[in-house]
């Protein structure tokens, strides 16, 4: 799933290809997709793109024409992507079963495809004249890269919470635009259990995570700087320590980084030093807290 760092690393590509580009035509391809209707999508046809910007995993792409000014809400979900193209393949896109839902057409000639893969279609466009009535972004909490989000807003928000500290990290209604990759990251750079109560934590152990989770997307944000999108997913996985690499070595002490599946995901942490070097078995069959 596209998290903070690569949601941000599509704003800044879009950015610098999209803004001051007039829009030809928005055309959707899967009917899952288009999550509005007032106002209509052909209503960004002739708009300009004047900026992009990002609320936790949102894209934002503001335009302005002929009806003022537009939000289009891009929000990627699990498995999609933006594909960018210079040409666009000429001729409108065939509906069908393939990846393709959305495909935005500029003026030049170049443009964007967003794609999803799977059966599960949750990729969503919103139209809409302010991006705070979209229900997703309108409940989003602070963003954990804004410059007055400190340790001690970080504090405040964990205080009020009675759950595990990997299902906080991951709520986008308490933290916004960080998953299941980068709360696993920031975990292991805290050198911190995911099972562990926030209700357990000391002000010291809350203010190394909230540094961990800074300097684990900021970094993660530098790595993806300037590359263009095709680029994103590759880059992204490269610079992971624990997420993904079950079996493998951890690079930080050589131990064997361990699993635990769920339903519909999985974590990875480092036994030696998350969890005192004891190995989580099983979400409910553990008792490790910390």
């Amino acid at each position: 799933m596209p998290e903070l760092p690569e949601v941000e690393a599509l704003r800044a590509f879009l950015d610098a290809h999209l803004v001051g580009k007039e829009i030809a035509r928005v055309l959707p391809v899967a009917i899952s997709v288009l999550k509005t209707y007032d106002p209509p999508l052909g209503t960004v046809e002739g708009a300009e793109v004047t900026a992009v910007g990002r609320h936790g995993k949102y894209l934002d792409l503001t335009t302005t024409g002929t009806a003022g000014e537009l939000h289009l809400l891009i929000h990627l979900a699990r498995t999609g992507w933006l594909r960018w193209q210079d040409p666009l393949p000429s001729g409108p896109p065939k509906p069908g079963r393939g990846p393709l839902a959305l495909r935005t057409a500029l003026t030049g000639g170049d443009g964007f495809d967003l794609t999803e893969f799977g059966t599960t279609k949750r990729l969503s466009v919103h139209l809409v004249h302010d991006p705070h009535e979209v229900p997703g972004v309108a409940r989003l909490g602070p963003d954990p890269l804004a410059e007055d989000f400190g340790p001690e807003e970080f504090a405040a928000l964990l205080a009020g919470e009675r759950r595990q500290i990997k299902g906080a990290l991951r709520d986008q209604r308490l933290i916004a635009g960080i998953g299941n990759a980068y709360s696993d990251e920031i975990l292991h750079a805290a050198r911190m259990s995911p099972f562990k109560p926030t209700g357990n934590l000391t002000p010291e152990e809350t203010a190394a995570l909230y540094a961990a989770m800074r300097a684990t997307l900021r970094e993660a944000v530098e790595r993806s700087r300037g590359l263009a999108a095709g680029k994103l997913k590759s880059e992204k996985k490269s610079g992971l320590r624990v997420h993904g690499r079950t079996g493998a070595p951890c690079p930080v002490c050589g131990d064997t980084v361990r699993e635990v599946s769920f339903s519909d995901s999985s974590l990875q942490y480092c036994p030696t030093c998350q969890t005192g070097g004891r190995t989580l078995a099983d979400r409910r069959l553990s008792r490790l807290l910390k």
